[in-house]
């Protein structure tokens, strides 16, 4: 896709690949110099926010992966499809380096000891959260914006301009979704490099509601309220 969308969702791609050689570059580093545990003793516990965000949104990024998979099996259409490969490019760069740095801390990459969302149920003054963050919806969905497994059957019995603008709906939901989760993790997590990839997702995620919105609107849809 031609144009400074096409551009911005391409170099945001590759500045992630870069960044997360560098990481792992860096974890090798410590580990080299004899300060793997000295590191592990700073890093975020397993109940923390930096944890909770990395592991919550390693997940909905891989539904995000899902989705375009299927999508580029359901259309020819050129432009649906390289939007498709893009997510799918950045957004497993992106699970890569959370789930990197689940490893480089010494922490799970699942947790059978809290929900998903759980990180996200209290504000500043230890109130819950506004939405339903740790429990499941009835529809099977995980966490804000993910499609259910109705939503997923639904896409992969598409075919054609039905099948994009069942992927564009569902990637608008999932997209906004995960601008919560990311601000989340701008508000709560306390590791720099995570918070600056987090606001990342923001930025850039939003960039790409707007392209999907624009995309459904020549498809004679909207996206769904």
């Amino acid at each position: 896709m031609t144009g400074p969308t096409g551009l911005t969702r391409t170099h945001w791609a590759a500045i992630t690949a870069v960044v997360l050689a560098l990481l792992f570059a860096g974890a090798a580093t410590v580990a080299s110099a004899g300060g793997g545990e000295d590191a592990k003793s700073l890093a975020p516990t397993a109940t923390s926010a930096d944890a909770g965000f990395a592991r919550d949104m390693a997940v909905h990024h891989q539904q995000a992966v899902e989705m375009s998979f299927i999508v580029r099996d359901r259309t020819q259409d050129d432009e649906v499809r390289r939007l498709a490969y893009d997510i799918a490019n950045t957004q497993a760069n992106q699970r890569g380096m959370m789930l990197g740095w689940l490893d480089l801390w010494g922490l799970p990459k699942v947790s059978a000891d809290s929900e998903p969302m759980a990180w996200m149920q209290k504000d500043e003054h230890g109130a819950h959260a506004g939405h339903s963050a740790g429990q499941q919806a009835e529809d099977g969905s995980l966490m804000p914006g993910m499609a259910s497994r109705v939503d997923l059957e639904r896409l992969g019995k598409a075919g054609g301009k039905q099948a994009e603008i069942e992927y564009l709906q569902l990637m608008i939901s999932h997209h906004n979704g995960g601008i919560t989760m990311a601000e989340g993790c701008v508000k709560r997590c306390t590791v720099d490099t995570e918070r600056s990839l987090a606001q990342g997702m923001v930025d850039a995620q939003r960039s790409e509601v707007g392209l999907m919105v624009d995309l459904l609107r020549k498809r004679g849809a909207a996206a769904r309220t």
